[in-house]
């Protein structure tokens, strides 16, 4: 496994939850980041902290239309999407077209300049699985036409992309199937579990839970999913791999979780379950332990203390974090 230092970065998407945690790591590393993001869903806010970096430049600009960068480049990491269903299912061609046109001209910078590229894939390419937990080489169980289908489908697309620009045109590429990710920068709104449970908590609100609670998933904490990106990144691993936290829980206990650890009173409340939420979702992460020598490190427990500390002085704010 190589491990390189990449001089200068673009981070498609960089000023969303996890590019943000992306364009900061790299600075940390020393590489010059280019962080290009239209704000859809993603916000200023979340890249403020880096504005003053001489190293660091954030670049407004639309990924579905041709882009240009001067100078040379070494990485790109592909992140721009809309990723909670609140977010796609409101910006549905959006996010078709992010996921075609937006990979297309992302693999023709990454050609253009000789650079490795990375696409952030999901695990949603995996559908509702019929095999648990997921490995890279299971195919998914995916409805084309159901309402998920406009992120599900955009991915798979962007990975068979990525694929083709690898094997006929010779771009350095990879792919990385991200499980469900959380941390501080999430946006209170947008409609996943981890925020919405916490800022239901807080605010003493009954707790949403989706059908009976049952359904499963495994929840990884930002700052494990951004190492394992960058170890991708500086492989010659092609992927794809998965990267996320092999500890499964139901959302019944992740929200009775969330209650416990911020004192909450607030009860439970059943809500109609979304049509093709998926039943279970763990991830086999045994490939990125044996290629990339990476495993999550920090406790769902301690992850969550964090998320919930910073969502407790967010939402003391009178302004939105982002454009929900």
């Amino acid at each position: 496994m190589r491990t390189p230092v990449h001089r200068r970065a673009v981070v498609t998407g960089g000023a969303g939850f996890l590019g943000s945690y992306l364009c900061e790591r790299l600075l940390e590393r020393g590489a010059e980041v280019i962080c290009m993001d239209n704000f859809l869903t993603g916000s200023p806010d979340n890249v403020a902290h880096l504005m003053g970096r001489p190293a660091f430049r954030l670049v407004e600009c639309d990924l579905t239309e041709f882009v240009h960068v001067s100078g040379d480049v070494d990485l790109v990491l592909h992140f721009a999407s809309a990723a909670s269903p609140v977010d796609y299912l409101r910006h549905p061609i959006e996010t078709l077209k992010v996921g075609s046109l937006g990979t297309l001209h992302a693999l023709g910078l990454a050609k253009e300049k000789g650079a490795r590229f990375v696409l952030a894939s999901t695990s949603e390419v995996y559908g509702d699985p019929l095999e648990h937990p997921q490995r890279e080489e299971y195919w998914g169980n995916v409805n084309p036409v159901g309402p998920r289908s406009v992120y599900d489908e955009a991915k798979r697309f962007a990975e068979s992309l990525t694929t083709a620009y690898r094997n006929s045109r010779g771009v350095d590429t990879a792919i990385v199937r991200i499980f469900n990710t959380y941390g501080p920068r999430m946006r209170p709104h947008d409609g996943r579990a981890i925020p919405t449970f916490i800022r239901q908590a807080l605010a003493g609100e009954p707790i949403t839970v989706a059908g009976d609670g049952g359904q499963t998933r495994s929840v990884c904490y930002v700052t494990d999913t951004v190492e394992g990106i960058l170890a991708l990144a500086g492989s010659d691993f092609t992927g794809p791999v998965n990267i996320g936290n092999p500890a499964e829980l139901s959302m019944l206990e992740l929200a009775k979780t969330i209650r416990d650890l911020t004192g909450s009173s607030s009860p439970i409340k059943f809500v109609e379950r979304p049509a093709d939420d998926p039943a279970v979702r763990r991830p086999d992460t045994s490939l990125a332990a044996e290629r990339l020598g990476w495993r999550p490190t920090v406790d769902v427990i301690d992850g969550l203390r964090r998320t919930i500390g910073w969502f407790t002085e967010k939402l003391r704010e009178p302004e939105p974090l982002a454009r929900r």
